[in-house]
């Protein structure tokens, strides 16, 4: 999958910066991090301006982002599924969210696997949509650029020294993070359920 994301924003490469942007939008909207990534290697080789790469991969997760919370909203509508808005089993979580729901939404953007319950659940809640936008955004203004950064600077110092090989390299590394991610998770789970 992620080979497809790489041709397809290296295709746009080329193109008008028009068609460069839209293709960095969409594919930040489907899958941030690894479009992060290959937006901010492609920057350090002077492939994409940054601020044109910048701009369009908050474009891209903000666009993301507001899907998965739109998402929410439309399950309400479902017949099936809105009897479980005043469910009793789902009370508790309810007001656990509107408790603690400016901290869950930021920290759901760095905690691999929570965004999309943490933000369709935004929308199922009917969560206030001005907190969830004014949430998001300032957590993207630190992950994303955070992210790109990151990539920036690794596409920056190994460009000449690791040419074509950096990109298998960089995708080894965001896999290695999610498996740590995902096994600090699993821990903390076994963890939890010891208590």
């Amino acid at each position: 999958m992620y080979p497809f994301f790489l041709d397809f924003i290296s295709g746009a490469v080329g193109s008008q910066i028009l068609l460069l942007s839209l293709a960095i939008i969409l594919c930040a909207a489907v899958l941030e991090d690894v479009t992060t990534i290959i937006v901010g290697v492609l920057a350090a080789d002077g492939l994409i301006a940054v601020p044109v790469a910048l701009f369009s991969l908050y474009a891209g997760v903000i666009l993301g982002d507001i899907g998965l919370y739109s998402l929410g909203r439309l399950a309400r509508t479902h017949p099936r599924l809105a009897r479980y808005v005043d469910h009793d089993l789902i009370a508790p979580f309810r007001a656990w969210l509107a408790s603690r729901y400016v901290l869950t939404v930021f920290s759901a953007r760095f905690i691999p696997g929570s965004r999309l319950p943490t933000y369709t659940a935004s929308g199922f809640f009917r969560s206030r949509f001005s907190i969830f936008a004014l949430t998001i955004l300032a957590a993207i203004s630190v992950w994303t650029t955070a992210l790109f950064s990151a990539a920036y600077w690794f596409g920056s110092i190994s460009s000449k020294w690791l040419v074509h090989a950096r990109w298998g390299l960089a995708l080894l590394l965001l896999a290695v993070l999610f498996l740590v991610a995902r096994h600090n998770i699993k821990m903390y789970r076994a963890k939890k359920s010891e208590l």
